[in-house]
């Protein structure tokens, strides 16, 4: 029989498959259907730093944005004083969660500065939280901040929220560094246990009847999943952290991929959106399955075996790799492109 195990921030979970912050975590019965449909552990949907500190200018501006350009939000933001948005309902339920299920639950935090808001990621530890996610998301539009205040702020950031805690604590961010290898090592320096890679960016639309600026949520598809599996092939056994690989996991392929790429885990929402969380149970069976058929005894023993530190040819996760792409396209006697 193949051992699926895995370790992801300290714990040791049945399978490598884990569902991503998303409306499917923000209710009690929806948590229990998610581990009864075979979830390994749950990441709760975010609690918003702007949540917490309830300053009207703060919130007007970022939902001037519109709130669907943070990955967890299938709408604006409710109202402040619903019982599983505001940050006491986060709590409640998260306790609630603990005691009604066995697998983990890693709860989310999402923030981009520094302050009282942090304190939040204690109390996540002290209602139950096994873990945390710190999903930060922030566009810079300040034409003066330069790439190393962006980066700095992060860092802060993380600093402060360990400091907090005693749980293992995830960074959830996107891929938009100059030197995204660098800025990962940078946040392990300042105590990420892990890396969720990566962060969706959604981007607004225009209603040209109304002329708005409206949100316009895309779920994932696969192809997103070439540049995490890129950067966590690249960063394994080069920053001491866990990896978990999000954003175009919709199959058992994809979570192999991601595996061999180096990851501890793989998280997935869009394809639980779409296709319901019974897809879970489907995805882990048929991942079993492949192991079995092609002699593999654990999940361990595939994980990093696709990475750039032990693939044969490490160039191709760099510029030889483009040189090819570029090289496979052909065009046929009449003109025509083709491959």
């Amino acid at each position: 029989m193949v051992d699926l195990t895995t370790d992801y921030l300290g714990l040791t979970l049945k399978h490598p498959v884990v569902p991503s912050a998303s409306p499917l975590s923000d209710g009690i019965d929806k948590i229990r259907r998610l581990e009864d449909a075979g979830a390994a552990a749950v990441v709760m949907y975010s609690l918003f730093e702007e949540q917490i500190v309830g300053e009207s200018h703060i919130l007007d501006h970022y939902l001037s944005y519109g709130a669907e350009s943070f990955a967890e939000s299938l709408n604006y933001f409710p109202e402040m004083d619903s019982y599983n948005v505001g940050p006491g309902g986060y709590l409640e339920l998260l306790r609630r969660a603990k005691e009604a299920v066995d697998i983990p639950i890693i709860a989310s935090l999402n923030g981009v500065s520094t302050g009282g808001w942090v304190d939040y990621a204690r109390m996540m530890q002290d209602a139950g939280a096994d873990a945390l996610e710190l999903n930060i998301y922030y566009v810079a539009t300040d034409t003066k901040m330069t790439g190393l205040e962006v980066e700095q702020m992060y860092v802060d950031v993380v600093k402060d929220v360990k400091a907090n805690i005693s749980i293992p604590l995830s960074v959830k961010l996107g891929p938009y560094f100059s030197s995204f290898a660098n800025m990962a090592l940078k946040l392990s320096d300042a105590g990420a246990d892990g890396l969720v890679i990566f962060n969706r960016f959604y981007q607004p639309d225009f209603d040209l009847e109304r002329l708005e600026v409206v949100p316009n949520l895309m779920l994932s598809t696969q192809w997103e999943l070439r540049l995490p599996l890129r950067w966590v092939s690249i960063l394994y056994k080069r920053v001491p952290v866990d990896f978990a690989i999000t954003s175009g996991v919709h199959g058992y392929e994809d979570v192999i991929k991601g595996l061999m790429a180096g990851a501890n885990v793989t998280m997935m929402a869009s394809e639980l959106l779409k296709n319901s969380i019974k897809r879970l149970g489907v995805v882990v069976h048929e991942l079993e399955n492949w192991l079995e058929e092609h002699e593999y005894d654990s999940v361990r023993q595939m994980q990093g075996s696709m990475s750039q530190a032990n693939v044969a040819e490490p160039a191709a996760f760099e510029r030889a790799n483009y040189m090819k792409v570029l090289q496979s396209w052909k065009f046929d006697p009449t003109g025509v492109l083709k491959r």
